[in-house]
C-alpha cells in the first residue's frame, strides 16, 4: 500500500495554520504636551490594581450591555499591570518634572507622597471610545501632613479610537488614556 504524501501534509500544514501565535500589540507612553506644576518633588505610583479582563494578557473589545468580547489573535506585549503602572509613572515625571518611580520604591530616601490607583473599568468599545473611571488614592508622607492632606479622587475618562483602525488604534488609545489620567491626578491630586 503506498501513502501519497498530500494526505500526510495536509494535516501537518493545517495544524501549522491553527497554531500560529497572536499578535502582540505594544503600548507606547506619548511624549508629554504639558507641564504641570506640583507641590512634590519624589512621587511614588504603587502597582496599579486593574479589572481581571483588563489585566489579562488578551485584548477584550465592550459591546452593548457590557458584554467583553475576546479579540482573536490579539495580545498586549506587556503585562497590563506593569505597562499601566509604567505609563502613569513615566506620563507624571515627564509632565511634572518630579522625581517618579513605579512599585516597588527604588530610592533610598522616602517619597513624599504615594498615589494609588484602583481601576472599575478599562475597556475599549465597539462603539470606538475607550473609557477608563475608578479612584485614585493620594497620601502624601506622614512629614508632610501640616502643609499637604490625603486624598480621594474620582475619574471618568473617554478617548475616541478609530473602529477601523484595528488593534493598533485600541493600544494608542490605551496610551493616550493613560497619560490623559496622569494629566489629571498631576492637576487636582498633587497640587
Amino acid at each position: 500500500m503506498t501513502i501519497r504524501p498530500f494526505f500526510i501534509a495536509l494535516p501537518v500544514a493545517l495544524a501549522a495554520c491553527a497554531s500560529e501565535p497572536p499578535e502582540s500589540f505594544a503600548v507606547e507612553t506619548p511624549a508629554a504636551v504639558e507641564r504641570i506644576g506640583i507641590r512634590y518633588a519624589d512621587v511614588y505610583v504603587r502597582e496599579v490594581s486593574l479589572p481581571t479582563y483588563a489585566a489579562a494578557e488578551t485584548i477584550f473589545l465592550q459591546g452593548a450591555g457590557g458584554l467583553l468580547t475576546e479579540q482573536q489573535n490579539a495580545v498586549w506585549a506587556d503585562d497590563p499591570t506593569r505597562a499601566v503602572t509604567l505609563g502613569v509613572s513615566q506620563s507624571l515625571q515627564s509632565m511634572t518634572r518630579a522625581r517618579v518611580a513605579p512599585d516597588p520604591w527604588p530610592f533610598g530616601t522616602d517619597p513624599e507622597v504615594a498615589i494609588d490607583i484602583r481601576f472599575e473599568t478599562l475597556a475599549p468599545g465597539a462603539d470606538g471610545v475607550y473609557r477608563a473611571a475608578g479612584q485614585v488614592f493620594v497620601a502624601p508622607d506622614p512629614d508632610e501632613a501640616d502643609t499637604a492632606r490625603n486624598r480621594s479622587l474620582s475619574f471618568r475618562l473617554e478617548v475616541p479610537f478609530n473602529r477601523d483602525g484595528g488593534q493598533p488604534a485600541i493600544a494608542a488609545a490605551r496610551s493616550a488614556l493613560v497619560s490623559r489620567l496622569a494629566s489629571d491626578i498631576a492637576r487636582r491630586g498633587l497640587r
